[in-house]
Parts: structure tokens; C-alpha cells; sequence
């Protein structure tokens, strides 16, 4: 079954061991040499309406995929944090500036 981007951003990403949810589909990491999908990518929840920025991202290689359905994505339950506490800093820090300023 072809599916874009778009569509794929709309499905909900569930673990498959537990069947907790993970989150949506956010963004796709993609090698360009050989134009080979490596990995999904689902953004951490904002803390406090996104002013403290948001939890660490969820990094999904393409090997633990298990299942791309008509409304969600299983995967498998070893699932990669990204840490974003830098990212999450100068959002603090745009903000405070942006507030004051």
C-alpha cells in the first residue's frame, strides 16, 4: 500500500509489546546517498504549553518497524530518546527575550 508523508503523519505510533501510545509521526530521517529511509522520528509532548520546551524525541529505526496500518504505526518496544535539553534551553531562552524584550 503507497503511502505519502502527509498520510503517514496522521497515524498514531503505537508500541507493540504493550500497546502504548507513543505519539504521532512527526518527522522522517532519510539517507540521501542512497535514498534509503533510515528511521522515524516522533516529537516529544510541550511541558507546560511549550514554554519549557518539550520531552525528549522518540527515534524509531526503520528495522523496528513492525506494522504500517490504515490508522496506526506498531513498532517495536526498543525505542531510542533523543535528547533535546539544548533545544529546550534556547526555546527558554528565545522566550524570556521575546517576553521582556
Amino acid at each position: 500500500m503507497p503511502c505519502r508523508f502527509q498520510e503517514l503523519r496522521k497515524k498514531e505510533v503505537i508500541n507493540a509489546d504493550n500497546g502504548c501510545k507513543i505519539g504521532f509521526a512527526d518527522d522522517l530521517e532519510i539517507d540521501t546517498k542512497c535514498a534509503k529511509l533510515i528511521a522515524l522520528i516522533v516529537y516529544g509532548r510541550p511541558r507546560l504549553f511549550g514554554i519549557l520546551g518539550r520531552s525528549d524525541d522518540c527515534y524509531i529505526p526503520w528495522e523496528k518497524i513492525r506494522l504500517i496500518g490504515e490508522d496506526a504505526i506498531l513498532v517495536e518496544k526498543s525505542v531510542q530518546k533523543m535528547t533535546n535539553k539544548a533545544k529546550n534551553r534556547n526555546r527558554f531562552v528565545t522566550f524570556c527575550h521575546r517576553l521582556f524584550l
